[in-house]
C-alpha cells in the first residue's frame, strides 16, 4: 500500500510535464526574407503553436521594411545562420530565400539538430537534393518541403476517391499551374532577382511550378518512378524572362497511366487544378475548394457530383502548424506524403530529366 501514492502521484505528474511540453510553441527560425511565400508566416497573427524566434537576413533595407509591415523587431535579425542559432536556439527552421541557399540552410542546421521546412522546390538540382538528403538522414531531422497545393481539400478528396476505386484504375493525370509571370503579377525586386535566375532558382517555370505537377503525381502513384520523361520548353515573355523559361509542358510514362504537366508564366489566369482521369470516370479538382467527379455513361455521357469542400482540419491546413505537430511527434507523415523526404525526392528525380529532356530535345528513361 506504501507504494501506490508515489506511483501513482509519479505518472500523474510525467503526464503533466508531457502535456505541458507538448503545449510550449515550436521555436522557429527564418533564414531568408526574399522568397514572397515569407508572408505566411509573418503575418501568422492568433496561433500559439510556433513561435518566430530569430530571422537570417543580410539584405537590411528589406528586413526594415517588412519589419515595418509586420511589426518584428530589428534585433532579431541576424546576419548569418550560426549567429542567429547561437543567440535563439531554434528548434526548426524555415527556409524562404533562393532555392540554390536550400542546401546551405540544411548544411547549417542539420548538424545541430534543428529541423527543416524549406518552400517548393526541394532544390536548385538533383544532385544538391541528394546532399540534403544524407545531410537529414545522418543527423536524424525532418526535412520538409512545403507546397501550397499539398493542404488543398480538393488534392485530397480527388487522392481519397482515387483509392477508393471510385473512377476505376488511373490512367492520366493533368495538372496546370502557373500565373501571368512574376513580373506582370508584381512580385518584389528582391524574389524576382533570383526567380529568374538559372542558377538561384534552377530554371524558370519548369522548376517553379513544374514540381507541383511532379510533387502529386509522385503522392498519387504512392512513390512509383515514372518509366520516361520528357520536357519542352519556351520562353514566350523574354522581356520578362531573359535568362529562363517561362512555359513547359512535361510528359511523365508508367507502367500503365500518364501524367501531363503544364508549368507556366503565361496563363491569363492564375491557376493550380487536376484532372484526374480512370478508366470508368474522372475527377476534376478545379481549385482549392471546388472538386467535380464523373461517371461515364455511354459514349459521351456522363453522370456528375459538386463538391465544395471545408479547409482541412488542423495541422493539415497550415504548413506551420504541420511542422510543429511533426516535430512534436503529434504527427508522422504517410510514405510519399506530399511535404515527405521521400517523395520530394521523386520530385527533384522528375525534374532533373525534364530540365535534362528540355535541354537535349530528349526523352530521359529513368532507372527502375
Amino acid at each position: 500500500m506504501t507504494y501506490k501514492f508515489p506511483i501513482l502521484l509519479y505518472i500523474v505528474l510525467m503526464t503533466a510535464f508531457k502535456l505541458t511540453a507538448q503545449e510550449k510553441p515550436l521555436r522557429l527560425g527564418v533564414v531568408g526574407l526574399t522568397h514572397g511565400h515569407v508572408g505566411w508566416i509573418l503575418g501568422r497573427e492568433g496561433q500559439s503553436d510556433v513561435q518566430m524566434v530569430g530571422i537570417v537576413e543580410t539584405n537590411r533595407d528589406l528586413a526594415q521594411r517588412l519589419s515595418k509591415a509586420h511589426g518584428f523587431p530589428m534585433d532579431m535579425v541576424y546576419g548569418t545562420i550560426e549567429e542567429m542559432v547561437a543567440a535563439t536556439q531554434p528548434e526548426a527552421v524555415a527556409a524562404f530565400g533562393n532555392i540554390y541557399d536550400h542546401l546551405a540552410v540544411v548544411e547549417g542546421c542539420a548538424p545541430k539538430g534543428i529541423h527543416v521546412m524549406v518552400e517548393k522546390p526541394m532544390a536548385v538540382s538533383l544532385e544538391h537534393a541528394k546532399k540534403m538528403q544524407a545531410l537529414a538522414k545522418k543527423h536524424n531531422i525532418h526535412l520538409l518541403t512545403n507546397y501550397e497545393t499539398s493542404w488543398y481539400p480538393t488534392n485530397l478528396k480527388a487522392y481519397e476517391l482515387l483509392k477508393e476505386g471510385k473512377v476505376g484504375g488511373l490512367r492520366k493525370v493533368i495538372v496546370r499551374d502557373g500565373h501571368k509571370g512574376p513580373k506582370k503579377i508584381g512580385v518584389s525586386k528582391e524574389f524576382m532577382d533570383w526567380l529568374g535566375d538559372p542558377i538561384l532558382n534552377g530554371g524558370g517555370a519548369i522548376m517553379d511550378f513544374g514540381c507541383y505537377g511532379a510533387n502529386l503525381m509522385t503522392w498519387l502513384q504512392d512513390g512509383k518512378r515514372p518509366v520516361s520523361v520528357t520536357a519542352v520548353t519556351q520562353q514566350l515573355q523574354a522581356e520578362n524572362n531573359p535568362k529562363v523559361d517561362d512555359d513547359a509542358t512535361i510528359i511523365l510514362t508508367y507502367d500503365s497511366a500518364m501524367a501531363i504537366l503544364e508549368p507556366s508564366w503565361n496563363w491569363p489566369i492564375g491557376r493550380k487544378d487536376m484532372e484526374v482521369y480512370g478508366e470508368t470516370g474522372v475527377i476534376y479538382a478545379d481549385d482549392r475548394n471546388h472538386l467535380r467527379i464523373r461517371i461515364s455513361e455511354g459514349y459521351d455521357g456522363f453522370t456528375e457530383e459538386s463538391f465544395e469542400l471545408e479547409e482541412r482540419s488542423a495541422p493539415y491546413h497550415d504548413p506551420f502548424s504541420l511542422l510543429a505537430a511533426v516535430v512534436r511527434g503529434r504527427e508522422t507523415l504517410k510514405p510519399y506524403d506530399p511535404y515527405s523526404l521521400e517523395n520530394n525526392m521523386m520530385a527533384m528525380e522528375i525534374l532533373d530529366a525534364a530540365v535534362k529532356s528540355a535541354k537535349t530535345g530528349k526523352t530521359v528513361l529513368l532507372k527502375k
